[in-house]
């Protein structure tokens, strides 16, 4: 079989990990490649890995070589560090990418750039937002994505290049950490199995559009597989979720979550969501809801965090019981 070369740029991250995972699954017809600053805690079978800086232009040029496709997974700074290091993300992601596309101009590689829904979109009154709506972001980090998806549609009508942007919505799952500095539901579930407070910004009616990120996979290998004419795909459940409902939800799974409320974020649109049509017409597959999407990533969390804690758990005695 001829397998296609897929390398993932920030392999070792939370979506990177889990497409490496997902595209190199037995059976699958990828060849998959992983690169990152670092490797990843756990190594998937079947992956090439190799560790590496994506802002040397050697070490760049030399992984992109004979690939068929590229996943460009890597962001310097994150929403909420992203007012204090704007700098950092114009002068390191934007201008690295356009390198990227330079190194990639006459050879036949599609690159499929992950882009951020959440953020470039900024605030809109009519909901869901669909992809011709005109992106306003309101912080940096979106609008360090905007800037470089600006740039693909350039190199693409230009070059005539194959560049896809992968506006996604907010993932969550398996090999996320808030501590990162995004992760509503990690945040939440992660605080409940060791009993601390969680701090939501604002009143919890800040709307976003959540999606279980092994549905994430399966629409990125959709658009590894799309032979149509959009540049421009929402990656989204397309259904709008509070924070405090994602805390009911948690209660429901009977929980007592502990929880504070602190003052808003400038950084925090109100609400989010995006619209799904267009990847759904070319996507095979249900979606997971997200009461299902929430009972399975606690289970593994709990597996995760081992017996002690199900122990816990399991005697009723939990922020004055269950």
């Amino acid at each position: 079989i001829n397998m296609k070369k897929i390398l993932i740029i920030g392999g070792s991250g939370f979506i990177g990990q889990n497409l490496c995972r997902y595209l190199s699954r037995p059976g699958s017809t990828y060849k998959v490649f992983s690169f990152d600053l670092s490797y990843p805690g756990e190594m998937q079978e079947g992956v090439e890995y190799s560790t590496g800086d994506f802002f040397d232009d050697e070490v760049l040029a030399g992984i992109t070589e004979h690939m068929d496709c590229i996943i460009h997974a890597v962001s310097s700074i994150n929403p909420g560090n992203s007012n204090e290091k704007y700098m950092q993300g114009y002068e390191k992601d934007f201008l690295q990418t356009a390198k990227l596309c330079r190194m990639l101009m006459g050879h036949q590689v599609r690159l499929i750039f992950l882009s951020s829904g959440g953020t470039v979109y900024g605030s809109h009154l009519r909901q869901p937002v669909n992809e011709s709506a005109l992106p306003h972001p309101i912080s940096h980090y979106g609008n360090v994505k905007l800037c470089i998806e600006n740039m693909l549609r350039t190199f693409n009508y230009q070059m005539h290049m194959d560049t896809i942007c992968a506006r996604i919505s907010n993932p969550y799952g398996p090999g996320q950490d808030f501590r990162g500095g995004v992760g509503f539901i990690d945040a939440v579930l992660r605080k409940i199995l060791k009993q601390e407070t969680i701090e939501v910004w604002g009143d919890g009616e800040n709307v976003r559009d959540y999606i279980y990120i092994d549905d994430l996979c399966r629409m990125i290998q959709t658009l590894l597989e799309y032979k149509g004419t959009y540049d421009t795909f929402n990656l989204s459940s397309g259904t709008g979720i509070s924070q405090n409902k994602i805390l009911r939800i948690a209660r429901q799974m009977g929980y007592q979550p502990d929880v504070v409320y602190r003052q808003g974020r400038s950084v925090d649109v109100r609400r989010i969501v995006l619209e799904n049509k267009r990847i759904m017409t070319v996507f095979d597959g249900t979606l997971k809801n997200i009461e299902e999407g929430m009972e399975i990533y606690m289970d593994y969390l709990k597996r995760l965090t081992g017996k002690q804690v199900l122990g816990t758990l399991s005697c009723g005695k939990w922020r004055g019981g269950c």
